[in-house]
């Protein structure tokens, strides 16, 4: 009889204890935060034009190669700029940054808007610095991580040119591929915090040499900040002088909004200006998000209201990005063409100066050490705006071209009008028509939405013989 009590009060308690459990997993999960509005701003439920965008890629990566980079190749522009267009890089998708101190919740907003908490490869957060890797987060047909050295020796990917940080970077460097609908339009980039106190060289290698990398490849980049952390170290403004010239791109976010009373939050909001304002040089503010982007219920008593407004603000400017990928590409594209035009003319306006300037008797190193010194002297920058419709705001600095020739001989280069052929035409005529012909026409047929198809000579077959305009009669 005892015994039967007994195990009757143990079940009884079993029960309770059940019962309890999952009274807790409801409240948790009602603690959980409404995800809908994320897909109906993002339009993730609506059919990609994935068609469309193959073309149309395919008509972007066909005019590189065949009007771009020759000359990009022979006038070696990648040893000024260092920055080499791989397939990889035009077949990319939209890439958005997240920047900011430590522990200021980037790996929280990037779980909250994949929905990866409580998943097996969430991001891992904390009250201390806890992401000590560049994490990529990329679609795929199945969960899971890739190395950074794998990453870096696919050609396929975007992220080959990593290899030139150094080993010890690649293993700081991670890859997560996942089937989800967001991912299928846009890759989030995910970085270690900003920690004042950590001299870089800690870091094992060039840790402001690799934000640059991607902060000059992302379309959309979020500095994120929270109330806590506002206070601008020497690294900050390092990372500020680099997002010189992107502040279109730039996107200021506060962070943990609903940690605070209404008023107070209102003086954050006022600090955080007070502390960006000697970084960001532009007449128009930065736009500045504020909410709290993470899985669960804002904080009660808070204006959850704004917060939920501000955080659809946000998106829709994601899904902007998203939707102009196609036409961020062309304009991206067009904009290296005309850099490395402009190179290629002044190259060889100094082939050009170099030959006029030596005589039999003359010593080469000499009478070029006085032109790549002085170029002003020889009007090599005031020759190319006077020939051609160059902006001086476009052209490149002059000491980087004595640098340039220090590793490249200028006898190394042809002048353009020695860069024509029979069959391959011109490289000056193919590149300025790839600028004003091609690349507009290519543009217009993305925001026609008509199929960007072949241009008439393409489809005909032009047998017209190149002219060389260069080339004296």
């Amino acid at each position: 009889m005892k015994g039967t009590v007994v195990i009757s009060c143990l079940l009884s308690l079993l029960l309770l204890q059940a019962t309890a459990e999952e009274e807790k997993v409801e409240d948790f999960i009602s603690a959980l935060r409404d995800r809908s509005h994320i897909d109906e701003t993002l339009r993730l439920a609506t059919e990609d034009k994935s068609g469309d965008y193959a073309v149309a890629i395919e008509n972007l990566r066909r005019i590189y190669h065949s009007s771009i980079k020759p000359m990009e190749q022979a006038y070696k522009y990648n040893e000024l700029r260092q920055h080499e267009i791989s397939d990889g890089e035009i077949t990319s998708k939209p890439m958005v940054l997240f920047l900011g101190p430590w522990s200021v919740g980037k790996s929280s907003m990037i779980n909250y808007l994949l929905g990866m908490q409580d998943s097996p490869y969430q991001l891992y957060t904390g009250a201390e610095p806890t992401t000590s890797e560049f994490t990529v987060i990329t679609h795929g047909e199945k969960i899971r991580s890739v190395e950074g050295i794998v990453m870096a020796a696919d050609s396929s990917r975007s992220f080959s040119p990593l290899e030139k940080f150094g080993q010890n970077f690649l293993e700081k460097l991670v890859g997560i591929e996942m089937p989800h609908k967001m991912l299928e339009r846009v890759t989030f980039v995910d970085t270690p915090g900003i920690i004042e106190n950590r001299k870089q060289q800690e870091r094992g290698y060039p840790f402001n040499d690799v934000c640059q990398w991607f902060i000059d490849r992302a379309d959309l980049i979020f500095v994120v900040f929270d109330p806590t952390k506002l206070d601008v170290g020497l690294e900050l403004e390092m990372l500020f002088r680099q997002l010189k010239g992107r502040e279109s791109q730039i996107r200021i976010i506060l962070n943990k909004a609903d940690n605070l009373a209404t008023q107070d939050l209102m003086r954050v909001y006022g600090a955080l200006f007070w502390s960006l304002a000697p970084l960001i040089n532009v007449t128009e503010p930065p736009r500045v998000y504020v909410s709290s982007f993470w899985p669960y219920d804002y904080a009660p008593d808070t204006s959850r209201d704004l917060f939920k407004r501000e955080e659809i603000s946000l998106l829709e400017d994601l899904n902007q990005v998203i939707e102009n990928r196609m036409e961020n590409k062309v304009a991206f594209i067009r904009q290296h063409g005309i850099r490395v035009r402009i190179h290629g003319l002044l190259v060889d306006r100094y082939v050009q100066t170099f030959k006029e300037k030596m005589s039999y008797f003359s010593d080469p190193e000499l009478v070029f050490k006085e032109i790549v010194d002085d170029p002003d002297k020889f009007y090599i920058f005031k020759s190319i705006l006077a020939k051609t419709n160059i902006s001086k705001f476009d052209l490149p600095n002059r000491d980087a071209y004595r640098d340039f020739f220090g590793v490249n001989p200028v006898t190394n280069f042809k002048p353009l009008t020695a860069q024509c052929s029979y069959m391959g035409g011109c490289l000056l005529d193919k590149i300025e028509k790839a600028i004003t012909n091609e690349l507009p026409a290519l543009l217009s047929s993305i925001n026609s939405g008509k199929p960007p198809g072949l241009t008439s000579c393409e489809a005909t077959g032009c047998g017209e013989k190149p002219k060389n305009r260069y080339r004296k009669n």
